[in-house]
C-alpha cells in the first residue's frame, strides 16, 4: 500500500482463510519501506497534475512496479519468509489521479481514477500472482471508487452491541461508520477532508524539504491558535457536501496549499501557527463530519484510529476534547497496528478478488451494486 502522501510503501504479511461471513484474516507481520527521494518527488509532481508525456507516465508505471516488487522481496527477507510461501500479492498501487464524481468530458460526464505500479512487473519479479487496480470496478458500477477499506473495517470491527467509527488518518481522512450489529448494507463511509496531506505540505514548504512531516506535532505545538483562520478553513464547501464522497490531492493539493499560505499571511501567521491551524483543521473537520452526517442517526461508543495521523498527539487531543462521550482507541489495540491496516485491507480484497467475490460496500462508495475489484496478473509458469 502506498497512500496519497507517498511517504512509504507499507507491506503486510497476512494469513487469510474462509469466506464471508466467516472470512478469517490475521496479520503476521508488517513493514514500511521508504521511496527513493527522486521517485517520491516525481510521484508528487504528477499527482499535483503537472505536465507529463505519455512516455514518462509509462516509464513511471513500470518503474513503480519494480519498486513495489523490491518492497515485497525486502519484506520477505526481513520476515524470514520465502517467496514460495506467499500465495498472493495485493497491490493498491500509487494514486496519481482520482475523481470519483463524474465531470463533463468530451460530451459525456466521466468519473475516473488512476493507480500506477505495473502489477505484471510485480508478478514477474517476485514469482507471485498479483492483484491490483481495485478502484475502477467500483466506478464502473456507478460508485466513487472510494473508500474501499470499509470492507476490512466491517470484517475487523463490527460489534454486536457497540457502535463504532473507524477513522483512518492518511493523506486524506476517512471514516467508516459501523452501527451496532450492522449488516453490510448499513455500513457507510466517506472522506471527511484532509489529514496529513496539508500538514506535510506546509512542513516541507517551510523547511525547504528538510523535513517531510511534523513528528509528534512538535512544530504545531509551538504555534499559536488563530480561531479566525480555523473558521475560514471550516467554510470549505467540501465539508458540507453530503456522502457518499471522496477527495484527494486533486482538491487538497498545491492550489489549496497556495490559498492556505495566503490566508496565513492575511492573519500574520508564523510557520508554526499555520502548521498548528492545519493540524487542528484536520481534527475539527472530522468532528464536523461526525456531527453533521453520523451522530444524528447513530449512537457511537468508539472511535478506532489508524494511519500516520494516529501518532499525532495534537490531533488526538483535539478529537478527545471534542468527543468526550466517545472512547478513542488506536487500531493496534484491536489487533492491526495503525501503520498496517490499509495494507492488510488490500490483502483481504486481493483474496476476495482471486476467489471471484465482491469486496466493495455499495453503501460506502455509492455503487449501484457489488463489484469484484481488481485485475489479476498471474505469475510466470515455474
Amino acid at each position: 500500500m502506498s497512500g496519497t502522501s507517498a511517504d512509504a510503501i507499507d507491506v503486510a504479511l497476512t494469513k487469510i482463510s474462509g469466506a464471508p461471513p466467516n472470512l478469517n484474516g490475521k496479520l503476521l507481520n508488517h513493514n514500511s519501506i521508504n521511496f527513493p527521494p527522486a521517485l517520491r518527488k516525481e510521484i508528487l509532481r504528477i499527482a499535483e497534475q503537472q505536465p507529463i508525456s505519455a512516455g514518462e507516465l509509462s516509464r513511471l508505471n513500470f518503474r513503480l512496479g519494480e519498486v513495489f516488487a523490491d518492497a515485497v522481496l525486502t519484506a520477505c527477507k526481513r520476515f524470514c519468509v520465502g517467496t514460495k510461501k506467499i500465495a498472493l500479492i495485493g497491490s493498491h498501487g500509487q494514486t496519481i489521479f482520482h475523481q470519483g464524481k463524474p465531470v463533463p468530458y468530451l460530451g459525456r460526464a466521466t468519473a475516473s481514477t488512476l493507480q500506477i505500479g505495473e502489477p505484471n512487473i510485480i508478478a514477474a519479479r517476485t514469482g507471485i500472482t498479483t492483484v491490483a487496480d481495485f478502484r475502477p470496478a467500483d466506478i464502473a458500477q456507478g460508485g466513487q471508487g472510494a473508500p474501499l477499506v470499509p470492507y476490512a473495517d466491517y470484517l475487523l470491527y463490527c460489534h454486536p452491541k457497540r457502535g463504532r467509527v473507524s477513522l483512518n488518518l492518511g493523506g486524506i481522512a476517512n471514516i467508516t461508520v459501523l452501527p451496532a450489529s450492522a449488516k453490510p448494507s448499513q455500513i457507510f463511509a466517506f472522506d471527511t477532508g484532509p489529514a496529513n496531506m496539508l500538514i506535510d505540505a506546509l512542513v516541507s514548504h517551510f523547511t525547504h524539504g528538510r523535513q517531510r512531516y511534523d513528528k509528534n506535532a512538535a512544530i504545531a505545538q509551538t504555534g499559536r491558535s488563530i480561531p479566525a483562520l480555523i473558521d475560514e478553513l471550516m467554510r470549505d464547501p467540501y465539508l458540507k457536501q453530503a456522502p457518499p464522497k471522496s477527495t484527494g490531492r486533486e482538491y487538497y493539493g498545491r492550489a489549496y496549499v497556495k490559498n492556505l499560505l495566503a490566508a496565513g499571511r492575511k492573519y500574520k501567521a508564523k510557520p508554526a501557527d499555520l502548521i498548528r491551524a492545519a493540524t487542528i483543521f484536520t481534527a475539527i473537520s472530522v468532528v464536523d463530519a461526525l456531527h453533521r452526517f453520523v451522530l444524528p442517526k447513530h449512537k457511537i461508543q468508539q472511535l478506532i484510529v489508524s494511519g500516520g495521523g494516529a501518532r499525532n498527539p495534537l490531533i488526538l487531543a483535539q478529537l478527545a476534547a471534542a468527543l468526550p462521550q466517545t472512547d478513542i482507541v488506536p487500531s493496534g489495540e484491536l489487533g492491526v497496528p495503525t501503520d498496517a491496516k490499509e495494507a492488510f485491507a488490500f490483502a483481504l480484497m486481493a483474496y476476495e478478488t482471486f476467489h471471484q467475490r465482491p469486496a466493495n460496500l455499495p453503501s460506502a462508495t455509492g455503487a449501484h451494486g457489488p463489484a469484484i475489484l481488481g485485475k489479476i496478473s498471474y505469475a510466470p509458469p515455474r
